[in-house]
């Protein structure tokens, strides 16, 4: 996206300037917190905004020197940890630092497994303040992040000029009240996509399924969400964004590191250049119909349907949602269970015609190969899948050949095994 070359973008106007700088709020003398804030060893506690002398031509703006931000992280998964710790070591852009984050969740069958937040997990061993967000959703609606970021009764719209938010794989979309604690331009997500393609949830994984070759990270302002007023999610301006390839076979772990490696490196040159005053955002490419977006994955979208998917197309999906689903062909056995499918590769159309009545059958016809030691399937548009593991409803997972010789003992393989 380029950006106007002589244009700049400034983080405060000067009458919010002036405001912070001669605000005499008794914000400043309010009760000790009983939890006190994680400060950078090397910060300065002043974090007042100090401009430089402003040149005599009125369209050649001077850029300010500011402290350090307080700042104000929002993130759950290995993406927000890996983003976290970035801005965790560059102490010279902040005083001090909280986490927000989700609540442990029980999962599994009867509750048997507790989830916990990694980010929760990263901000206690650094010793990072962390404060957890309720569990309902409409009880977020109404939740306010904690001292010293709560609004101050006397002046519930004063914004302190330290204050800088920043949320990265969050999974929640941030109140108004909660955004409007903070200036505009001090708000900022890091998104795993080439923006506006893959706004929404899950960039990743989407750009995954679709093939792309390229993608990348950017760093936006979060602006309010309203679908009535055509505020969309993801759509603030852009402040910094870097492009990457995909490399051939790469999977949603490798690529989520990549990305999250690059987003902390391209954020905390975001926050360098805003307090030096060279920060500069412009506003993002309009979406049109043609742009892709990044909806929540579900379980619809782990069913497998060999009769209208090719080989290739379930290959993507196990290495863009295999890490959190399993990708199952529903009914698959004459019983009715369901099959869940493993280490998948396609298969040249040479190799997988090994027998002549399989290579005639339709989408679904399997069989068992004894030189690939794997499961071949027959997929649409004449294509083949190699499955090495596969894993029948109430079962464990098992290789190739164990499963094949289950289903023989079963009486349900002739010389082929058809998936219904």
């Amino acid at each position: 996206m380029q950006l106007p070359r002589n244009h700049w973008y400034p983080a405060f106007t000067p009458r919010r300037l002036f405001r912070n700088l001669t605000n005499t709020h008794s914000w400043c003398t309010s009760k000790p917190v009983q939890q006190r804030a994680f400060r950078s060893p090397g910060a300065q506690r002043n974090s007042s905004i100090v401009a430089h002398p402003t040149s005599s031509s009125p369209n050649d703006v001077q850029p300010f020197v500011r402290g350090p931000f307080t700042i104000l992280f929002c993130g759950r998964d290995l993406f927000s940890c890996a983003v976290f710790e970035q801005v965790y070591n560059a102490k010279d852009v902040w005083d001090s630092l909280h986490i927000v984050t989700n609540p442990d969740v029980r999962t599994g069958r009867r509750g048997s497994r507790l989830d916990i937040s990694p980010l929760k997990t990263v901000g206690e061993r650094l010793d990072v303040p962390v404060h957890i967000i309720p569990e309902d959703k409409v009880a977020f609606r109404k939740w306010l992040p904690p001292h010293p970021f709560t609004p101050h009764p006397e002046s519930p719209d004063f914004q302190n000029a330290s204050h800088l938010l920043i949320t990265a794989s969050f999974g929640r979309i941030l109140p108004v009240s909660f955004l409007r604690l903070f200036p505009s331009t001090q708000r900022l997500n890091v998104h795993p996509s080439l923006l506006p393609e893959y706004r929404g949830p899950a960039p990743i994984q989407r750009a995954l399924v679709a093939g792309e070759r390229e993608t990348g990270v950017c760093v936006i302002e979060m602006g309010e969400v309203s679908r009535k007023a055509g505020k969309l999610v993801d759509a603030g301006g852009v402040w910094a964004v870097e492009r990457m390839d995909i490399p051939e076979g790469a999977n949603f772990l490798h690529m989520q590191e990549v990305l999250a490696a690059s987003g902390g490196k391209l954020l905390v040159k975001v926050l360098r250049d805003m307090l030096s005053g060279r920060a500069r955002s412009g506003p993002q490419e309009a979406a049109t119909s043609a742009t892709a977006h990044a909806p929540l994955i579900t379980a619809r979208d782990s069913a497998i349907h060999f009769a209208s998917q090719t080989a290739v197309v379930i290959t993507r999906l196990e290495r863009a949602i295999g890490h959190q689903r399993s990708l199952t062909v529903a009914a698959a056995l004459p019983d009715g269970r369901g099959v869940a499918i493993a280490g998948l590769q396609a298969m040249p159309a040479e190799l997988g015609r090994v027998t002549s009545s399989a290579a005639s059958e339709c989408p679904g016809t399997a069989y068992y190969s004894p030189k690939t030691r794997t499961l071949v399937v027959k997929c649409a548009e004449e294509t083949w899948l190699s499955v090495e593991r596969l894993q029948t409803q109430d079962r464990a997972m098992t290789e190739a050949r164990e499963w094949w010789n289950g289903i023989k003992g079963m009486g349900w393989v002739t010389e082929v095994f058809r998936f219904k």
